[in-house]
């Protein structure tokens, strides 16, 4: 693929008045739509063909300032006007989203306005006009890793300026399945907010260190006095990852999306991403020919990975089928038991120079479970992999699975399986209820947070362990 050459191009504040009337237009339509993103009273259509009329204008004056996205802005407001045309149905915004190539222009404080019908991942799950403008993240040591070993032509690494209440959530991505569109179109990019996860990463850390009294290295330290310096962390560990799902022994496709199946395996998937972006990262920061901030940031990877996962992924969410949330317990409970993580004395502490080989011995495990499951049939790959998971993380003392397969219905269809799957298979530890407990707010307050209203000064959560 060959990247667009662009000349300087403007940027615009959250406070450009095209961008307001944008956005205003965006959350006005959003109080007539349903879930499936049509206006369906007809007494709210001229109201309606009033926002789209402002959306569109709004679009045609960002025109010249984006030159970058010309075909774009042109296709979007094509399909605002068709779908206000059409009597406000269920909206079809193919031909915008086809127009839209964001991986082409990789170019890092590039500017973009976003607008689409679209659900947001960890937010809303209506198609609601959603805005958001946004800028590229793309330092020059990423791009020549990008350029090198880990090329990811889909990968998109952005921040946020401004948004839409769809992504006053949780919401880090910007994916264009999740678009209102009226056939699947082949995707060509996936956009991830590396602002959101380095100030949300900052925030937790800070509190969860505090809580355990946890002495942090003077890298990890580094990460939470500045944003900038974490925004390029998480885009050098976001860029491995990504690319891992694609890559490596995979039993034919380990998330089989359009199949149900035990919430354990997704676990494991996302786990073994991290931890090659884990293991790449160490052998990134070895590398004497590697670029100096390529080694800078491949040691910064790894604390991002270890902290992120264990104090954040471990305790986020619901119970019911979190599959990042035991990811990041299985990390815990690994390094726990291979001695190289220590809770004692109501301190937790790390042996730092023994972490790498203890962690890349888990991703070898996980490895070792997908190339095997390659000569497996399903339920036996499915059997394996808790077999790997339950040795480590206790499963509840109620479960089936934890029984063995003379308690499982092996001989129906592999549904039967999924459905003894409790939905807290593996129920918190007595330390992550306690930890959970303290953390509670602090993972809450991070809804919404960008680079911008990161938290940056001492937490406000009180005690001084998890105990």
């Amino acid at each position: 693929m060959t990247e667009t050459v662009i000349s300087a191009p403007t940027r615009i504040s959250s406070e450009h008045p095209d961008w307001l009337r944008l956005k205003a237009a965006a959350i006005a339509l959003q109080e007539l739509q349903v879930q499936d993103g049509s206006v369906p009273a007809p007494e709210d259509h001229p109201a309606a063909a009033v926002h789209v009329a402002a959306i569109v204008e709004a679009l045609a004056r960002f025109a010249p300032l984006f030159p970058h996205d010309e075909a774009y802005l042109a296709a979007a407001a094509h399909d605002f006007e068709a779908w206000a045309g059409s009597g406000f149905g269920v909206p079809d915004f193919l031909s915008s989203l086809l127009a839209f190539q964001p991986q082409q222009q990789r170019h890092d404080g590039l500017q973009h306005v976003v607008v689409f019908p679209m659900y947001t991942q960890n937010g809303s799950s209506s198609r609601l006009v959603e805005a958001v403008l946004i800028e590229v993240v793309w330092p020059d040591f990423v791009a020549g890793l990008e350029a090198g070993d880990y090329s990811n032509q889909l990968f998109v690494p952005i921040r946020f300026l401004d948004f839409t209440p769809g992504y006053n959530t949780n919401s880090a991505v910007l994916f264009p399945e999740t678009v209102a569109v009226r056939q699947t179109p082949a995707f060509t990019w996936g956009a991830i907010f590396a602002d959101r996860e380095a100030a949300r990463f900052r925030h937790v850390l800070r509190a969860a260190a505090e809580i355990t009294s946890l002495e942090l290295p003077p890298g990890a330290a580094e990460l939470l006095e500045d944003q900038e310096l974490t925004e390029a962390t998480f885009v050098m560990w976001d860029l491995i990852h990504d690319r891992t799902h694609m890559r490596g022994d995979l039993p034919f496709d380990p998330f089989m999306i359009k199949q149900r199946m035990p919430f354990f395996l997704y676990s494991l998937e996302e786990l073994r991403c991290d931890l090659t972006a884990f293991r790449e990262s160490v052998r990134v920061e070895k590398d004497d020919d590697a670029q100096p901030e390529a080694r800078r940031h491949a040691k910064l990877v790894q604390y991002a990975i270890i902290f992120d996962r264990i104090f954040r992924f471990a305790i986020t969410g619901s119970r019911v089928r979190n599959y990042d949330g035991l990811g990041g317990q299985l990390l815990f409970a690994w390094l726990h038991q291979h001695h190289v993580l220590h809770w004692t004395d109501s301190r937790l502490s790390i042996d730092w120079d023994q972490v790498a080989d203890a962690v890349i011995a888990l991703g070898a495990k996980i490895d070792d479970l997908y190339w095997r499951s390659i000569d497996r049939p399903k339920m036996a790959h499915w059997l394996a992999a808790y077999e790997l998971i339950s040795a480590t993380v206790t499963p509840h003392p109620a479960s089936v699975w934890a029984r063995g397969i003379d308690a499982l219905p092996l001989t129906g269809p592999p549904r039967g399986l999924t459905d003894q799957v409790l939905d807290d298979e593996f129920p918190l530890s007595m330390f992550y209820e306690a930890l959970e407990k303290k953390m509670r707010p602090v993972i809450e307050s991070t809804a919404g947070i960008t680079g911008k209203s990161g938290i940056t000064g001492s937490s406000s959560i009180t005690g001084s362990s998890a105990q």
